[in-house]
């Protein structure tokens, strides 16, 4: 495998893959523009077991890794279950505690987001011993299929307590400009529900969701290809890279503490300038109040047995601070959105 990675390096191999362009930028646009962006959870919010994500794998899963492409700086791979899925595998760094309890607080209150949870072994066949180096670089030099032949599928690699990432449903609605959507585009957009749009903002400073470049928002039609027209007939947005929440630094106790829900709370103004990178592709927004009560509601409907299930079940203790420490300060943020008066009209 080596000297295959050698001789692609150094022949300088230039290989892209290109995907088919199914989507227009209009088409995605108006996606955006039409697209749901909250549904009724399939199990009501009090009665939701927050210390599992419904759809998880066993706790022993085996699976063959896949040359592919990989990007960010936390440790992952790709792999392909025996019945053809394909999961994203990430085994270091603080980046998986976030991801696991963001999304399936997303999930439960009824926003869209993909099905992430640990497990405690993922036994990789066909993995180098340290995977996501390695892919850079092969993937830099345009090597992967040259790679690939080299992969040798009779070994394999244990990882320990790695989180497993499965996609939700749907085709993403990408175009040659780029990929997902903007806040600042949700903020302009004459979205379907503006209820929904703002309290998905609010929630995204609520977890402070500072890493929301475009690629980490998604965008998919639920109803499959384009149509004849070429639009979406059901498009829904989401939030598909969450692992850059509950702190500027990832799983940070304090830095949670520290990043504020309201900017200017009379007006309710939210803001992410003090986040890393002036908060991406955030913009200052005023929060309408059907939108504020509509977030504080279904937080609200939450226990402190949930909470506390939810940052047990993604680990956060053996990260960064303890589970009533979490627990207590979950509790107060979601006082800071449901308390006070009224937003401005």
């Amino acid at each position: 495998m080596k000297t295959l990675l050698l001789l692609a390096v150094s022949a300088g191999v230039a290989f892209q893959g290109q995907r088919e362009q199914r989507w227009t930028e209009p088409a995605r646009i108006d996606a955006l523009r039409r697209a749901v962006i909250w549904q009724p959870p399939a199990v009501p919010i009090e009665a939701a077991d927050l210390s599992r994500t419904p759809g998880a794998l066993p706790d022993e899963v085996r699976c063959r890794f896949k040359v592919d492409d990989v990007s960010g700086l936390t440790p992952k791979f790709e792999c392909e279950l025996s019945d053809g899925e394909v999961v994203k595998v990430k085994y270091s760094g603080p980046e998986p505690y976030g991801e696991v309890a963001a999304s399936r607080l997303l999930r439960t209150l009824g926003f869209g987001a993909d099905r992430v949870f640990f497990v405690k072994r993922v036994r990789c066949y066909g993995c180098p011993r340290y995977p996501f180096p390695l892919l850079k670089l092969v993937t830099l030099v345009g090597a992967e299929k040259i790679f690939a032949k080299g992969v040798d599928y009779d070994s394999a690699v244990d990882f320990e307590w790695p989180s497993i990432e499965r996609k939700s449903a749907g085709e993403k609605i990408e175009t040659s400009q780029g990929r997902g959507w903007a806040f600042h585009e949700l903020a302009k957009a004459p979205t379907a529900s503006r209820v929904h749009a703002d309290a998905l903002t609010l929630m995204a400073v609520f977890l402070a969701h500072w890493d929301n470049k475009p690629e980490n928002q998604r965008l998919v039609c639920l109803s499959g290809t384009p149509a004849r027209d070429g639009r979406c007939a059901r498009p829904m947005a989401m939030l598909q890279d969450v692992g850059g929440t509950f702190g500027p630094r990832k799983t940070d106790l304090d830095g949670w503490r520290g990043a504020p829900i309201w900017k200017d709370r009379p007006s309710c103004t939210v803001s992410m300038q003090t986040m890393p990178h002036g908060g991406a592709t955030f913009v200052d927004t005023k929060i309408s109040e059907k939108g504020r009560r509509f977030l504080a509601d279904r937080l609200t409907r939450l226990s402190d047995a949930q909470i506390d299930a939810l940052f047990r079940g993604a680990r956060f203790d053996q990260h960064d601070g303890t589970i009533p420490e979490w627990t207590a300060l979950f509790k107060a943020r979601v006082q800071a959105i449901a308390s006070g008066p009224a937003c401005p009209s």
